[in-house]
């Protein structure tokens, strides 16, 4: 990863099966979102690190992902956490070819990934919004989802104005630990959601749960720790494996979306069972949550 002559701008090489257009597609599906802003292929986000906030534009042209500052300079230090941050999200690092060669032969993926190919799972690199938007989204529609982490960004996040915009940052899990469950309450989590929230930023705020060392342990190791973790089931485990710890085998089978995208996309009069995905899936080892990324696409 290579930076050009100015020091307002930054690229970063993506692989030759890579789509922004498809990524945009799932980065823009709520116009709710508060974390970042998509105009003409361009995507603006406010990144908050640990010693400075910086805002960034992001768009694509030939074999790269070019990043701009266009309000200020960050730090050399600002501008290569911008750098990871976006590598990242986009997981640019994951080699796709070996996916596509099983989904080229598979009779579910087959029409859904040659329609949206190059697109990425579009993650989540900080640990703690994963995991909020997990509990968040435990048992309730998109749309009601979005209204409240809205509400608890707007709430507790951080905010840059430029231009008359303003741009949101997620709330830290610092932030979170030190707010009582009532807090929350008021924006319409439940009860249960908001213990289970502020626990978990309770956790990753005095290190007890830490992204790097989840990284270093096997897939069945990270499973076994997050299960643990009061108000994390299997769906919210496996989300935040796929989304943050970027495990190509995670598998969200029991997600409502992922039953009706294959709803959709076979024709059925209705949802699959448990026990059909699983037969459905038998060719995806290995690469199930790639699988379910591209069957969410159809319902967009």
């Amino acid at each position: 990863m290579d930076s050009e002559t100015e020091t307002q701008r930054l690229k970063i090489p993506t692989p030759a099966d890579f789509n922004f257009t498809e990524c945009l597609a799932i980065l823009g599906r709520s116009d709710q979102e508060l974390l970042h802003t998509i105009q003409d292929e361009r995507l603006t986000k406010l990144l908050a690190l640990e010693d400075e906030t910086t805002l960034f534009d992001l768009s694509h042209s030939g074999e790269s992902l070019h990043i701009e500052f266009p309000h200020h300079s960050p730090s050399e230090q600002g501008r290569q956490a911008v750098v990871r941050y976006v590598a990242e999200w986009f997981d640019l690092e994951t080699d796709l070819q070996p996916f596509y060669a099983m989904a080229a032969s598979d009779p579910v993926l087959r029409e859904v990934v040659e329609q949206h190919a190059g697109l990425r799972i579009m993650g989540m690199p900080d640990l703690f919004e994963a995991f909020v938007w997990a509990i968040t989204g435990q048992q309730i529609n998109l749309t009601f989802a979005y209204t409240l982490k809205r509400r608890l960004i707007e709430q507790f996040g951080t905010s840059h104005t430029v231009g008359g915009v303003e741009y949101w940052a997620f709330p830290s899990a610092e932030r979170i630990a030190s707010l009582e469950v009532e807090q929350l309450r008021t924006l319409q989590f439940s009860g249960r959601k908001a213990e289970y929230i502020i626990h978990i930023a309770e956790q990753i705020a005095d290190g007890r749960l830490v992204k790097d060392e989840l990284l270093e342990k096997t897939e069945q190791q990270v499973e076994k720790q997050l299960l643990a973790i009061r108000g994390v089931g299997p769906w919210s485990a496996h989300y935040v494996m796929m989304k943050c710890l970027r495990f190509t085998s995670a598998f969200p089978i029991s997600d409502v979306g992922l039953h009706n995208a294959l709803k959709h996309q076979l024709g059925m009069e209705q949802k699959p069972s448990i026990a059909e995905i699983e037969s459905l899936a038998e060719n995806w080892a290995g690469w199930q949550a790639y699988a379910t990324f591209y069957l969410w696409r159809v319902l967009l």
